[in-house]
């Protein structure tokens, strides 16, 4: 009997207040007994301590507060709630404030080291001979990073080689085999500076044998400016089918290059002398096709007349060109709007270079976040953790951090120079990049004289990667004028057409959705010289843990 008594005594104290010892010093405080910890009641009812519960049983307020709950209950719920989003508010305004200050502290700390210009990434594209690398070079002479001695060297070595012509294009042409053919091969860099900006220049080689060096420079580039030649004969063979003027168009914007500079050159030739006819018959031809390709030629193109020879329009004005009034080439390129970068976001940096040089070197542009001396980081897709030991710009002046839109030259430590490749991706340990053998694209049929069907394999470019692919289902067309998707699969696609395909790599690649990462998510699907399809990834299907 006095058990059965002593059990209801314990359980009635429970229904008031089941952890009595823990909350001994607030008993004053009415409101918060009943109405913090009725509801948790039946989970407590096992109390694993009875004992000491029944030593609280002599108290002589305990009937009073069986009388008051309903009351206590009303309240109670009120001033807890009040309390609980005090807090609440108090926390996540500290968290906010907390994030606020890191990325501050982040940018703060990068604005305290960096140099204070802007840096802007410039490649020349353009049919062969059109005179990118002789203007590139003009360039160099013009802002002072080539001095005087150095092209008159150039000048009497490229005489002596019955070459005069191509003195300033010695500049950024290098290599023998480039200067005795007058022809880029590989994608050249140089490094100028203006008062306002640093720029690196990419020329890009315009011969057709050569378009894979010219996506690698397209796709580490912020701003394109594409070389027309305005001799009679050399814009027709550029422009028409099969000529690299509409290649490389295409390949610009598929790398993502949104911004072109026309540079209408060799406006100074025999056949044109600034003849303002000629320069609207080709403004009038290109228009139309450019549009065609996507750009807007009101807002993301701009045409203009120069001489790379000569270096009218270049950095300064030409007197001889009375009809155009606007902006010299470097004016423009300083005064175009800011690009945005993504600072703060994770490290994304696309290996397009490597080679050993007391300890593994990768050169590549970084598309999203940014990197200090000392740092930890992942070789992706082989997943090394390595240390960065040192970075060079462009000058190769040794820095102790890059940030997005920079050029560099990396050395690290704990990875072996075998172990990377280009199109490996230097990422986040925190949020490495996507890695997989099979994804869904979006694919528009550029070029292709036959129906392609399920299994045509191709090379994908994609950032700095080239990989061998294979279409392994045709999943479903796209309607031009509405963009709906067909329910059912179709069997082939031909030239003109858009498709959602799935395609597969025999590797695992670094990519991401275009939504996500535009850079590592666009994509070129060239065979047999031709580029066949520009695409982007929709979907990436399986992850290799």
């Amino acid at each position: 009997m006095s058990n059965n008594d002593n059990l209801s005594k314990a359980t009635s104290k429970l229904s008031l207040n089941p952890t009595a010892t823990e909350w001994k010093p607030n008993f004053g405080a009415k409101e918060f007994v009943p109405g913090g910890f009725t509801a948790p009641a039946p989970a407590a009812a096992p109390a694993p301590a009875p004992a000491p519960v029944k030593k609280e049983e002599p108290k002589p307020a305990e009937p009073v507060k069986k009388e008051e709950p309903k009351p206590a209950k009303a309240k109670a719920p009120s001033a807890k709630a009040k309390k609980e989003a005090a807090a609440a508010t108090e926390k996540a305004a500290e968290k906010v404030e907390a994030v606020n200050n890191d990325i501050e502290a982040v940018d703060d700390d990068i604005v305290q080291d960096l140099y204070g210009k802007e840096h802007l990434n410039i490649v020349f594209m353009g049919h062969v001979d059109a005179g990118k690398s002789t203007m590139g070079g003009n360039i160099l002479f013009l802002t002072g990073m080539v001095d005087k001695r150095t092209m008159e060297k150039y000048e009497r070595e490229a005489k002596e080689a019955g070459r005069e012509s191509w003195y300033l294009s010695w500049a950024l042409d290098t290599g023998n085999e480039e200067r005795a053919k007058g022809k880029t091969v590989e994608c050249g860099r140089a490094y100028f500076e203006t008062d306002k900006r640093r720029y690196t220049i990419l020329d890009a080689p315009g011969h057709k044998n050569y378009v894979p060096s010219m996506i690698t420079g397209a796709s580490q580039a912020d701003v394109g400016v594409m070389v027309i030649s305005a001799r009679k004969g050399e814009f027709e063979t550029g422009f028409e089918r099969g000529g690299q003027t509409r290649e490389h168009t295409m390949l610009a914007k598929t790398s993502g290059i949104n911004k072109m500079i026309i540079a209408i050159n060799k406006m100074d030739d025999p056949t044109v002398e600034w003849d303002k006819a000629r320069y609207d018959e080709i403004l009038n031809k290109l228009t139309p096709f450019l549009k065609q390709t996507g750009f807007n030629p009101k807002t993301d193109i701009y045409f203009m007349p120069v001489s790379g020879y000569t270096g009218a329009n270049i950095k300064d004005r030409s007197n001889k060109c009375t009809w155009y009034n606007g902006p010299s080439l470097l004016e423009y390129l300083d005064d175009m709007k800011t690009l945005e970068r993504k600072l703060n976001a994770p490290l994304m940096l696309p290996v397009a270079e490597k080679y050993k040089d007391m300890g593994t070197i990768i050169v590549g542009k970084i598309e999203s976040g940014h990197i200090r001396k000392g740092q930890s980081i992942l070789v992706m897709p082989n997943k090394h953790v390595c240390e960065i030991t040192a970075i060079y710009n462009e000058t190769e002046d040794e820095v102790d951090h890059a940030i997005c839109g920079d050029n560099v030259r990396v050395r690290l430590k704990g990875v072996e120079e075998e172990d990377v490749m280009p199109g490996f991706l230097l990422c986040d340990k925190k949020k490495p990049v996507k890695t997989s053998k099979t994804y869904e694209a979006q694919l528009a049929i550029l070029d292709h004289k036959n129906i392609i069907c399920a299994g045509y394999t191709a090379v994908m470019h994609v950032h700095s990667a080239v990989e061998e692919i294979t279409i392994s289902a045709l999943l479903h067309l796209i309607d031009k004028k509405s963009g709906r998707k067909s329910k059912r699969p179709p069997q082939f696609v031909k030239q003109g057409q858009k498709v959602i395909a799935r395609i597969e790599t025999a590797g695992p690649i670094c990519i991401e959705t275009f939504e996500e990462y535009p850079q590592l998510g666009r994509f070129t699907l060239r065979d047999e010289g031709k580029t066949i399809a520009i695409g982007r990834i929709t979907k990436v299907l399986e992850s290799s843990d």
